[in-house]
């Protein structure tokens, strides 16, 4: 397992455990069959252009990332049945569980360890 930190100069813990999600199967899975996730947890979908939330039990936060892991975009608090699209640039989709991706805007840098 792998941990995401925010690059803010303190190298702040966002997540202690980040599942990866690199093959089509396992991309195409996703969250899907889990009733929540742990907030110390997230999943990093790539190569993901966009995600859906068809079939998920609960609401997450979804951080569209470029190929430097620098946040294009945030959708928060997205709630099962709902779409979000990837804007142009995006390499990778971090998803958390609801509310764990507050402390972090568009424009950060992230960084796995």
């Amino acid at each position: 397992m792998s941990r995401i930190l925010i690059k803010d100069g303190n190298n702040t813990v966002l997540l202690d455990n980040v599942l990866l999600a690199e093959s089509l199967l396992e991309r195409m899975r996703g969250l899907l069959g889990r009733k929540s996730l742990p907030a110390d947890t997230g999943m990093l979908i790539r190569p993901c252009g966009s995600i859906h939330m068809w079939g998920m039990c609960f609401p997450i936060d979804a951080a569209f990332l470029d190929s430097n892991l620098t946040v294009l975009k945030i959708v928060r608090n997205l709630k099962p049945w709902q779409l979000a699209f990837a804007p142009k640039k995006t390499a990778c989709v971090l998803e958390t569980a609801g509310g764990v991706l507050t402390p972090i805007n568009a424009g950060d840098q992230l960084i796995i360890d």
